[in-house]
């Protein structure tokens, strides 16, 4: 995304609109449709949802404390939500933050890439 009010997410994909854009080497932020999810970690900074609002991103997540927010756009602002694009996806990563806190990452990211090979 364009940087506008310090906004940088950390991820940013396209799901719904993804035919709109593959293959693109740059997105046109006035005619491309914007990323359909974001996900910000804070760290050391804090974001503010409505940071996104000049982009329409329909979902954001934002990872503080150890804690995942998933927001919804509803018309001209941001919810708060228990739904996402991914069914469970608060649960897994609550089990991927506890399992790292025991393990190494490439162990979490293994156990990770199984969980979802098995979903499919």
């Amino acid at each position: 995304l364009p940087e506008i009010s310090g906004i940088e997410p950390d991820f940013c994909f396209y799901i719904e609109n993804c035919r709109a854009v593959v293959g693109k080497k740059r997105i046109d932020w006035e005619s491309d449709p914007p990323p359909d999810l974001a996900i910000e970690i804070d760290v050391t900074s804090y974001t503010d949802i409505n940071d996104f609002l000049p982009y329409r991103v329909p979902e954001v997540w934002i990872l503080k404390s150890n804690r995942l927010l998933i927001y919804r756009l509803q018309k001209e602002s941001y919810l708060l939500t228990e739904s996402s694009y991914f069914p469970n996806v608060r649960e897994i990563v609550q089990q991927c933050l506890k399992m790292a806190n025991e393990q190494t990452t490439s162990e979490v990211i293994k156990w990770l890439k199984n969980f979802l090979r098995e979903q499919q």
